[in-house]
């Protein structure tokens, strides 16, 4: 197969799979799970970090800058006033002009607040800013914020850290059919399933967290983590085969002798 190039603003990437740096037991099985799974990019939330920490046991620290691109993200953040200054924040600590754009809605399920997003969304790009929204699985919102000059669409599987896996798996088809940029399916996956099922229906690519980072066994998780995102590629890319309600013969019956 031809070298399959995930491309996300500017950047070109190798594998799809893009892994948060949240709620591992310790720094160093954060750095073997990212290790093993093979990602380019993570995310870190920038309330979250001391910048003035760039010890080894910080997640700064811990990162190695030159081998993984920094995404920070705007978790935290409940209107586009205070996203928009997370991430203004973020540029000015010298981390990036990306930006993982979140403003949540509820403090119970975690649901994204799509209108303020969108404000969010329309603001930073004008600030020259490579805005990645995590959304609802809206593909009429998913459109709104492609038109806003978004470069990729995050929709959500599942409400965060839920690991419930894809709840409508149709929503994310008809977003992949909505919009020309790179669609990446955040929050809700649980196991390496459901990264295989999200990568079938056609998605460019996954960011995970709690999936990998709560796993009895991290390390294990995001190499599992990592084949289930390869295999889903490789299977849409093959193309599957159409379902029937009735049986069919494996094998050709012409020349069968009797038949």
């Amino acid at each position: 197969m031809e070298k399959d190039i995930f491309r996300i603003g500017k950047r070109e990437l190798g594998s799809r799979l893009i892994l948060g740096t949240g709620k591992y037991p310790d720094g160093d099985t954060m750095k073997k799970a990212l290790e093993i799974s093979g990602t380019e990019m993570v995310t870190v939330a920038v309330r979250r970090v001391d910048f003035n920490n760039r010890e080894k046991d910080s997640v700064l620290g811990a990162l190695d800058m030159n081998k993984y691109i920094i995404l920070p993200n705007t978790a935290g953040a409940y209107t586009a006033e205070d996203a928009i200054r997370t991430a203004c924040l973020s540029m000015e600590l010298g981390l990036s002009e990306l930006i993982k754009l979140e403003v949540i809605g509820d403090r119970k399920t975690l649901l994204p607040d799509v209108e303020e997003l969108l404000a969010a969304t329309k603001v930073l790009v004008k600030e020259g800013f490579t805005v990645l929204p995590y959304t609802n699985d809206d593909p009429i919102m998913a459109k709104k914020l492609e038109d806003a000059g978004a470069a990729a669409i995050m929709p959500l599987a599942a409400p965060i850290g839920s690991g419930l896996g894809i709840r409508n798996p149709i929503n994310i088809m008809l977003i992949r059919e909505a919009v020309k940029v790179p669609v990446i399916v955040d929050a809700g996956v649980g196991t390496a399933s459901d990264a295989a099922l999200a990568m079938e229906l056609g998605v460019d690519g996954i960011l995970m967290n709690t999936a990998v980072a709560l796993a009895r066994d991290p390390v294990m998780m995001a190499e599992a983590m990592k084949n289930g995102v390869l295999a889903g590629r490789l299977a849409f890319l093959a193309g599957r085969i159409p379902k029937k309600i009735y049986a069919q013969a494996s094998s050709p019956l012409e020349g069968i002798i009797g038949s």
